[in-house]
């Protein structure tokens, strides 16, 4: 068979959300810096993700992670994550998957018990510490870059809602934060529709009234994703939340980005403190356990230092090839499977 293009994935899902790892086939684009080469990738090789994520090849359900070469020389590896409408800084789910293909496959050593070793993400160095035995990764444990609370109880006009309050914070992403339960969700896996087409409006809602972006990075600005969160249940228990990835649909995982968004907000209402833990459960019952490590009062705003826990498996090995014939390369994106936005664009 002839290919113009052949592109080896190791496919990996972290509590439920995929986040596939390319492993050969796509050179490192150009940069400086990983938020550099996030922005040169998504100029200039934009074609890479549209193959791998839209169909015939991918899915809306899809994210797909680049290992590159670190340009910080502590760290092992570098990486740009991939997901179906954008680029991000950095990404709980697809950490822990890119940390579990790393030292699953070899291209990390493995040490037992514990593991330890560093990612270059365009939002930050990243700690990671794994839990590995018997040859396998058992759990994943990352310090995040800063979190912090950008804006609380916002007043947000969504049309047919009215105002909806909305706090606003950064974990990794902008996430847009709103209460699950008096909006009259449950956060149960027969209404991820609603909260899809929902949490599409208040997120496009959310982009169009309030100019956010984040003060070292002006490429992040703008909510990214929105998070349904039920009432917070105290350190330490069980509290419910869903994550609406655009173009709409809930990350099957509590999304590490959002617990941090998340325990920064908590901890800027005096509800959670360092040491605290926030147990964050997903749509569909998976979790990842969060912590407050530090907090830093000394600059213009408080961030606090997030640390965030799960699991991730992988699921196979693939070989995405290009026939010359083909007359979809890059994929395409149809309105009845591609989420409540039918956009590849936000």
């Amino acid at each position: 068979m002839q290919s113009r293009r052949l592109i080896e994935v190791v496919g990996c899902h972290a509590e439920g959300e995929i986040g596939d790892v390319i492993v050969g086939g796509v050179l490192p684009p150009a940069g400086a810096t990983m938020m550099e080469r996030m922005i040169a990738m998504e100029r200039d090789h934009d074609d890479i993700r549209r193959f791998l994520i839209c169909e015939p090849r991918g899915s809306v359900a899809r994210h797909v992670n680049l290992i590159v070469p670190a340009i910080d020389p502590d760290c092992a590896a570098g990486v740009i994550v991939m997901e179906p409408t954008e680029y991000v800084p950095m990404s709980g789910s697809n950490t822990i998957c890119v940390a579990t293909v790393l030292l699953e496959t070899g291209m990390v050593p493995m040490h037992e018990p514990i593991t330890r070793f560093k990612l270059d993400m365009p939002g930050g160095v990243i700690e990671v510490t794994a839990e590995c035995r018997e040859g396998r990764c058992r759990s994943i444990t990352f310090r995040n870059a800063p979190a912090f609370a950008m804006r609380l109880d916002g007043p947000l006009e969504v049309e047919g809602h009215g105002t909806i309050p909305i706090d606003i914070a950064y974990g990794g992403m902008i996430f847009g934060i709103v209460d699950a339960k008096a909006l009259g969700f449950s956060i149960a896996p027969d209404e991820a529709r609603d909260l899809a087409i929902l949490g599409e409006a208040i997120r496009k809602a959310a982009r169009a009234q309030f100019d956010i972006a984040h003060p070292e990075f002006d490429n992040v600005r703008g909510v990214s994703i929105v998070q349904f969160a039920m009432p917070f249940e105290g350190s330490g228990k069980v509290t419910r939340n869903t994550c609406i990835v655009a173009p709409g649909r809930s990350d099957r995982s509590p999304t590490g980005t959002g617990t941090s968004a998340r325990m920064a907000v908590l901890h800027a209402r005096g509800q959670m403190g360092v040491g605290d833990t926030l147990i964050h459960s997903s749509i569909i019952g998976s979790t990842f356990t969060g912590k407050i490590l530090a907090e830093d009062r000394t600059g213009p705003r408080t961030t606090i230092t997030p640390q965030i826990t799960g699991r991730a498996w992988i699921t196979g090995r693939h070989s995405y090839m290009l026939d010359p014939e083909d007359p979809w390369p890059e994929g395409y994106a149809v309105a009845d499977t591609w989420g409540a936005t039918p956009t590849l664009k936000q």
